[in-house]
């Protein structure tokens, strides 16, 4: 397992007294609150009534009953999984989390204790789904840490499925424990043998706690008052101390989101002169231009905008699908827009104050608060609300009043390009539901460019797309589903390429350079060919070619992208066009020798009528521009 990502302190708390979640040790009402173990990073915010009606569909599906059936405040916490996963906190305790899992496209909820109890002690279990109750004698084993074997079975639901949540009862039908399945129904009622159940959670029954409810978000506000007080006035001061200091037009990055939304308010509150900018990408939702313009309007500030129209869709053939590990698209559709925005209005540069926050990433929890912009040499960026969670930001919008962004409301936790590759497949599937026609128009150039690549529709449906080199866990998925993952090379010999590069904003930091082939390329062919070498040591894994150079590092996927990172805008570049040329040299080869005779080393042979550069090469690079194919061919 991977270590918990501490990115600040965990800060829900919640109050006995009032029932409602606070950021500190004591509630505005003066009692002491108890603190809340939740996973980190602890990103926590407000459920909206699509989460809670969400929650409530998948577990209706699962248990046939509804897991919040009153009034409640309920706060979620994104947690680390494959795809998209919140822990569910309710009346001061994490009474389970839904997840969505990509190999079954589904929503799951995972039940804790409390939450069965919540369900179970309402309802018969006779009326509920997804239940097992054990013999007497097999509870001891249970709490002692075995799993629920076929043959200690009293009775269950019939219709379980292998793979189910369940809940694990005791022989008088308490709830003793949560699970899954590891059978369908029918064979536990047969009672043979095997494992039945694999149980997760388990502890002697008890009875849920009766705890009164009715609070709502206009309480939850009042009882953090004091909190948010101290906040709102360390960002104030922040804010005031930054624009005094540096001389230069201030401006606020407003996004659409609800980060920049906080901080465009804090700014107005301190400040008379400002300016809103925003980079219109082409891709944004577009409530998120509505709500843009809604914005500006209100507090009456001029608005700084560029639209980038098509870019991204007029790119997307020469790079192909932005991934994770290549963002050709930020640097395309945002960063250079906000670098034009700036060069076109302020001559000598501005101070922009932005919506970052530490709990967001390990990037960003690592940032200074105040920064030159690598990225935009006439920016200087800062950060008044670097230490704020979520629940921060939407208890002083609620306080406020502030007309965030609905879709927030309508199950998006986070509001960006709507076909970023980071979003979760969760996300990418909501967006068929809310807006149909982007779906079926990002759905179109993936499944071409699937198509073109020798790639299934399966590779687009379960959001394989987003990565160029698949994290073990999709890798495993894609394996059992037997879907094909590495790009067919494709039949192009002009292999045109295409190349960005720029500061990464998109949480990774540092200097990049993303640039892509028009088409598939053959890495059998580049390995052999040793060509890498040249440059850097080189290793080849399934689909992803890795070079070093000193600290610099360069990858090639099958798809045709690669990247590379420095410390320096010129030395990324310097080191993506080694890597072309390399990768043509490879590929094209014509077996005409130049390099064998310019190689002092010896290092360089002629095998069936190609090139290969031998294991002892010095790396030295002499080659790469002796040959014909790059000096005359294919020179730029």
């Amino acid at each position: 397992m991977s270590k918990p990502l501490y990115l600040g302190e965990l800060l829900l708390y919640w109050c006995p007294s009032c029932n409602v979640p606070v950021l500190g040790k004591e509630c505005s009402c003066g009692a002491v609150t108890k603190h809340v173990t939740i996973t980190p990073p602890g990103d926590i915010r407000p459920a909206f009534e699509y989460d809670i009606d969400l929650i409530n569909n998948i577990c209706f599906e699962q248990f046939n009953a509804p897991l919040i059936s009153d009034e409640r405040v309920v706060v979620l916490n994104k947690s680390p999984y494959d795809d998209r996963m919140d822990e569910i906190i309710i009346d001061g305790e994490v009474i389970g989390s839904i997840r969505f899992e990509v190999e079954e496209l589904r929503w799951v909820l995972v039940l804790r204790l409390s939450g069965a109890r919540r369900i179970f002690g309402k309802w018969g279990f006779r009326d509920l789904q997804n239940w097992v109750c054990i013999d007497e004698g097999a509870e001891k084993f249970i709490l002692g840490g075995a799993s629920v074997l076929a043959p200690g079975l009293k009775d269950a639901d019939p219709d379980i499925r292998e793979m189910d949540e369940v809940v694990i009862l005791d022989h008088k039908g308490r709830v003793l424990g949560t699970g899954r399945s590891r059978m369908n129904g029918e064979e536990m009622l047969k009672r043979g043998k095997g494992v039945a159940v694999k149980v997760r959670f388990k502890q002697e029954p008890a009875e849920p706690p009766l705890i009164q409810g009715g609070q709502t978000w206009e309480n939850v506000v009042e009882a953090n008052d004091g909190y948010m007080d101290e906040f709102v006035e360390r960002s104030h001061k922040f804010i005031n101390n930054v624009s005094s200091s540096v001389d230069r037009p201030v401006t606020v990055s407003y996004s659409g989101g609800k980060d920049s939304l906080a901080v465009l308010h804090l700014v107005s509150q301190c400040l008379k002169e400002y300016d809103l900018i925003f980079a219109d990408t082409g891709i944004e939702f577009p409530e998120t231009v509505n709500n843009v313009h809604e914005v500006a309007n209100r507090y009456g500030r001029p608005l700084k905008m560029i639209g980038m129209g098509d870019a991204f869709w007029e790119s997307v053939d020469r790079f192909g699908p932005p991934s994770v590990e290549v963002r050709w698209c930020c640097k395309v559709c945002k960063l250079g827009p906000i670098t034009q925005i700036i060069n076109n209005n302020y001559e000598n540069g501005c101070l922009t104050f932005i919506g970052q926050r530490k709990y967001e990433s390990g990037t960003r929890a690592k940032s200074e608060r105040v920064w030159k912009n690598p990225w935009v040499g006439n920016q200087i960026a800062a950060a008044p609300i670097q230490n704020w969670t979520a629940m921060h930001v939407w208890l002083y919008i609620f306080k406020n009043k502030l007309p965030f962004n609905p879709l927030y409301a309508d199950g998006f936790d986070r509001i960006g390009c709507w076909l970023c590759p980071s979003c979760s497949l969760a996300d990418l599937i909501r967006l068929k539901e809310t807006h149909p026609e982007l779906e079926e128009k990002l759905m179109g150039h993936l499944l071409s460019y699937a198509k073109s690549s020798g790639l299934s529709e399966e590779w687009v449906q379960y959001g394989l797309w987003r990565w160029k080199e698949l994290p073990a866990n999709l890798k495993d998925i894609a394996k059992r589903k037997k879907i094909g993952i590495i790009p067919k090379a494709g039949s192009k010999r002009n292999m045109e390429f295409s190349v960005t590069s720029g500061y990464r904003p998109c949480k990774q930091g540092g200097i990049s350079a993303e640039g892509g082939f028009d088409t598939p390329l053959d890495l059998g062919i580049l390995e052999r060919s040793g060509m890498l070498k040249a440059i850097g040591e080189a290793v080849f894994m399934e689909g992803v070619a890795h070079v070093s150079h000193g600290e610099d590092r360069a990858h090639v996927f099958a798809s045709g992208n690669v990247t590379s990172r420095s410390d320096s805008d010129d030395d990324a570049k310097k080191l993506m066009r080694k890597v072309e040329l390399s990768v043509k040299r490879a590929l094209l080869c014509s077996g005409c020798g130049v390099c064998v005779g310019k190689c002092s080393n010896g290092q360089i042979r002629i095998k069936k009528g190609r090139s290969i550069i031998n294991e002892a090469c010095s790396h030295c690079g002499i080659c790469i521009e002796s040959c014909p194919l790059v000096r005359f061919g294919h020179s730029k």
